[in-house]
């Protein structure tokens, strides 16, 4: 039973559930009629959004009234398509911001206005699986909407779930695109091979960058546990050690940040990997 304590529109109402948390139901013409203190009809709710914050919320009512109803359900389609093929949860705020950006691109294309994403080749490389969901993402829209996007979409998608999935933001992602793209080039001109980036050690090594430069961006260190693990990683693997000093130059010059022992050790055993296939 959901009480409604505000009518957004005909398709969206707010109520509260049995835990007295605040959501949005969604339906068609499920607020048609309807007040505060009214009764929602069950049999009409398609969708119940449920935000982790209040300001969260309020961003989703003010979207979600604003919007064509065919572009929330199609968003949230692909919404739930990706969580499930992820197998996690992500970040609730992807219904807000991958939503919003759709909207927009489809009312840009239909303007004959799109936006070229200008780091489309690292988005590729480094997030495939988020890349081939955006992909999807695009067959959906076209499929339910009639709009063919563009391939610079799908990547633009990509870099939302990556958001969602590491619980950062949009300009926080390019940045961590961009420092794995200058660290990937470090480490190509030190050992002077092309890596095999389809091998599970380079997914791996990229994995790692990710939540390295997620470190880096919020200046977050990783302790020092292990000293005389990381001696035997810089004395049996020097060659490999000498690499991670560049990158550890490269953050200090860039970032001004110093890496701990720990990080250079990770950084170290991963390097050795990717560098021996």
């Amino acid at each position: 039973m959901y009480k409604i304590t505000k009518v957004i529109n005909n398709n969206f109402i707010c109520s509260v559930n049995e835990k007295g948390e605040e959501v949005i139901l969604r339906g068609p013409g499920i607020g048609f009629g309807k007040k505060a203190n009214d009764l929602a009809a069950e049999d009409k709710i398609e969708k119940i959004y449920s935000m982790t914050s209040q300001i969260a919320l309020s961003k989703l009512q003010s979207l979600v009234a604003d919007i064509p109803l065919i572009h929330v359900e199609v968003c949230t389609e692909i919404i739930e398509k990706i969580k499930k093929d992820l197998g996690k949860q992500l970040n609730d705020n992807i219904y807000i911001t991958l939503t919003d950006h759709l909207n927009f691109a489809i009312e840009r294309q239909r303007m004959d206005q799109e936006y070229a994403n200008a780091i489309l080749w690292e988005i590729k490389k480094f997030y495939p699986l988020e890349f081939k969901m955006g992909l999807q993402a695009l067959d959906i829209v076209k499929e339910k909407l009639g709009v063919t996007l563009k391939e610079d979409e799908a990547g633009f998608i990509a870099l939302h779930i990556v958001n969602s999935e590491l619980d950062t933001n949009m300009n926080e992602m390019v940045q961590i695109t961009n420092l794995i793209q200058d660290i990937l080039e470090i480490t190509k001109n030190y050992y002077k091979i092309e890596f095999d980036e389809d091998s599970l050690h380079f997914s791996r090594f990229i994995t790692h960058l990710k939540y390295f430069g997620q470190r880096i961006y919020h200046n977050k260190k990783v302790k020092d546990n292990d000293f005389h693990l990381q001696k035997i990683i810089k004395t049996n693997y020097s060659k490999d050690y000498k690499c991670a000093e560049l990158i550890q130059n490269y953050v200090k010059d860039k970032y001004h940040q110093e890496l701990t022992g720990e990080e250079m050790m990770f950084l170290t055993l991963h390097l050795k990997r990717i560098s021996f296939e």
